[in-house]
């Protein structure tokens, strides 16, 4: 699931013509970024949710993404969209978002936000199989803080574990990258007490489900340290242009 549905305030005025997930990165829009990386580790399909302008991100990519391989061979990413900003007028934030979307995922998917510059990244078939086979019920990659978020986010064991440390624990903590394996089962009770396929359109942010889920050993995660941008001010973006 790639998340592209955020109005992207601080983007403005950039974005008060266009989705923060079209804005181009060196000839790219960001939400391309991924699905290239998508279709380049042969992940069959992808969902994306739209609120804000959704309709251009839809007629930008349609239903098929396709990206031609080094051996001539083309491989073919089809995409469905969850469509926030029509079914209830406004985006339903992370949680309320895949919870809309669930009923279009499979029981363990990746997710990755649409506003976020990786462009090393690469979601490795190993790495869902290796998540699909532990107990866990959501794997982070985190990420060293940027200078725009030093406290960072949750701490990491040597195990590991990712782990919701208090914001006046001493320990190292970092910053979570918007890149995850999920289980579907993070969606349900005692995680969450959003019914399948949100009917209702809550918004609701996934910070508390993971929370919940570190609290009972069910989170772990690795650190990446390749190129990682949150891109979130017109600054950020200019800087990525070089």
């Amino acid at each position: 699931m790639l998340l592209a549905a955020g109005r992207g305030e601080r983007m403005r005025p950039l974005t008060d013509t266009l989705p923060k997930p079209l804005l181009s990165v060196r000839g790219r829009p960001l939400l391309e970024w991924h699905l290239r990386a998508l279709a380049e580790a042969g992940v069959p399909r992808a969902v994306v949710n739209t609120a804000w302008l959704g309709d251009q991100v839809s007629e930008r990519f349609g239903g098929v993404f396709s990206l031609q391989r080094p051996d001539g061979l083309d491989s073919v990413l089809s995409i469905s969209y969850s469509n926030e900003g029509r079914d209830f007028g406004a985006a339903l934030e992370t949680a309320g978002g895949i919870a809309r979307a669930l009923p279009q995922l499979g029981p363990v998917f990746w997710l990755a936000a649409g506003d976020v510059f990786v462009p090393d990244f690469a979601f490795e078939p190993q790495a869902a199989e290796r998540f699909a086979a532990g107990d866990a019920l959501a794997h982070l990659w985190l990420v060293p803080n940027p200078a725009h978020h030093l406290r960072g986010d949750f701490g990491l064991s040597p195990e590991g574990r990712v782990l919701n440390l208090p914001a006046d624990h001493p320990g190292p903590r970092y910053t979570y990258s918007t890149i995850a394996l999920l289980r579907a089962d993070l969606f349900a009770a005692p995680w969450c007490d959003m019914p399948p396929g949100n009917p209702e359109g809550v918004a609701a942010p996934l910070a508390p489900l993971l929370r919940r889920a570190m609290d009972a050993g069910r989170v772990t995660g690795a650190l990446y340290t390749g190129r990682w941008t949150d891109v979130g001010t017109p600054e950020r973006l200019a800087e990525l242009q070089g």
